[in-house]
């Protein structure tokens, strides 16, 4: 029964958004959140208080994803209100006006990039919206940019679901390694498979064969410094992958190497490059101010990051709220229990860098007072339906992870694991996928199933590193079916209604990418 009660939630989620006539995820999401609490205090007899708590602490911790898709949009209208989307859909013709191209470099390349320097569903916000500016359908872009966005996420955000995300587990310096190394080589085998089922989803077949030459070099140019890199660093591989990856597709596409012939590549418009330059600020610096704040040698990411206090106010049994000069805000003791909340406001991806570089946006491309009310004005309709969804998410996700060894999320680890017994070499990627399901990230999956993963490797006589390798490779593949992650990315496009559509078109590739880390695992690992 505990088991019956703690996965009916999900089923019942699955069903609302995926049948015949489904469910809004500000509808869904609501619901299914309403019960699983009514499940912890009646079913489980929850302590009343510590679920409370919880129940607060999520919708608190919404509000990280909600002003960072708040920040996209933002910037994405501006960019449209600007003009300068119209200057970059130029610029990107002049290098090719062949489909696949433009994707691969925007949607793999752009994508890879942007997640090896920020995570938090930055590269779907970036890439996502410049590639329907370039006149792709919007819900096809969706998932494009969730089945594309996973071979970097191991290292996304300067290699946090690594480094961070098993720092629990003791692990010494070269067991990270080892993990990271055994990630790459196995994001590597998918990475020759997933990016052109992705690409299927937006162009034909015959399109795709037609310029499957460039489409590898593309693939290659980017994964091999990236699998180079993961031999002796596990912060850096996705960075320097995706910037080489950018570099060289954008140098074989101008050249029309791998590509099919096309005559209207001759009747390009030029554009000059200051011209250019302005106009892609919004895009080239987003990612400088990424990439500053998030290397830590630069002492920037110290700063943004530090929850020293300034101010501590006492909310009697709503908890102690501190503020650190930072603007790091943290509340601790919610209704005296040990259940707490914080968001780090400067180093999330909202104020900075969406919001900054939307101001200076308005102001470099010299908007009108009446274009910068109708952009924001935009953006705020955009968010409400979102921001319910996300608020209700985190919730669930957090009922789902509250109660130690009878949480909801343990008890379905450990009834998977028991389920598959010895063969859980080939499955353990899978748990980790589950955990970004309801999660919505690489690092908090490892963070809540790394243990298990650990204990299960221990017991079955398995290879440490690579168990908690293919953790880390679920955990990545696991952000195309996301909840989370499709509501972030249909927000930014626009798209209503369209979760359960993109949920059930994304399920395939993550099982298909399940089986390819598990036979890479059998063969070449264990």
């Amino acid at each position: 029964m505990d088991i019956y009660f703690s996965i009916f939630p999900i089923g019942l989620l699955i069903f609302l958004m995926v049948k015949k006539n489904p469910l809004p995820s500000h509808v869904a999401l609501p619901i299914v959140a309403l019960l699983y609490y009514f499940i912890k205090l009646i079913f489980f007899k929850g302590n009343a208080n510590i679920i409370n708590a919880t129940v607060l602490s999520g919708i608190l911790t919404a509000w990280t994803p909600i002003l960072i898709i708040w920040g996209a949009i933002l910037l994405f209208r501006t960019m449209n209100t600007s003009g300068s989307m119209n200057t970059i859909k130029e610029w990107l013709n002049t290098i090719s006006r062949n489909k696949i191209a433009q994707l691969m470099i925007i949607g793999w390349a752009f994508a890879f990039l942007i997640e090896g320097a920020s995570g938090f569903g930055t590269p779907a916000a970036l890439a996502a919206p410049v590639l329907v500016g370039l006149g792709f359908k919007p819900v096809r872009v969706a998932i494009l940019a969730l089945i594309m966005n996973t071979v970097p996420v191991s290292f996304g955000a300067i290699g946090t679901p690594t480094w961070f995300g098993f720092g629990s587990l003791n692990l010494n310096s070269e067991q990270l390694i080892r993990i990271g190394f055994e990630s790459a080589l196995i994001h590597f085998a998918a990475a020759l498979v997933i990016p052109v089922i992705a690409l299927s989803f937006v162009a034909s077949w015959s399109e795709i064969r037609k310029n499957i030459i460039f489409v590898y070099l593309s693939i290659l140019s980017t994964v091999i410094p990236y699998f180079i890199i993961a031999g002796f660093n596990y912060e850096f591989p996705a960075l320097i992958g995706g910037a080489s990856g950018l570099v060289f597709s954008t140098f074989f596409a101008k050249r029309g190497i791998g590509l099919e012939k096309d005559k209207a590549d001759k009747n390009n418009k030029y554009i000059p490059a200051k011209v250019l330059l302005k106009a892609s600020f919004p895009l080239w610096g987003t990612i400088a101010l990424l990439i500053i704040t998030r290397i830590q040698q630069l002492g920037i990411k110290t700063i943004l990051t530090s929850g020293t206090p300034f101010l501590g106010i006492d909310l009697g049994s709503l908890g102690q709220l501190f503020i650190s000069p930072s603007l790091v805000i943290v509340l601790d003791n919610i209704f005296l229990t040990d259940v707490g909340w914080s968001i780090k406001l400067l180093y999330i991806p909202a104020i900075l860098p969406f919001f900054l570089i939307s101001l200076i946006t308005f102001r470099i491309m010299k908007m009108s007072g009446s274009s910068i009310r109708l952009t924001l004005a935009d953006t705020n309709s955009k968010i409400k339906n979102p921001a319910i969804a996300l608020m209700a998410a985190l919730v669930f996700v957090k009922l789902l992870m509250t109660g130690g060894e009878q949480s909801g999320t343990v008890i379905i680890g450990r009834a998977l694991t028991v389920l598959v017994g010895s063969n859980w070499k080939f499955f353990a990627s899978y748990l980790g996928a589950f955990g970004s399901f309801f999660a919505g990230s690489n690092t908090i999956s490892n963070l809540t199933f790394g243990g298990i993963q650990l204990s299960m490797a221990q017991n079955l006589g398995l290879s440490i590193p690579t168990v908690l390798a293919m953790q880390s490779v679920g955990g990545a593949y696991g952000n195309m079916i996301c909840i989370n992650n499709i509501v972030a990315v249909s927000s930014v496009l626009g798209l209503e209604n369209k979760e359960g559509y993109i949920l059930k078109r994304t399920v395939l590739p993550m099982i298909l990418y399940g089986i390819i880390a598990g036979s890479v695992a059998l063969i070449f690992l264990y």
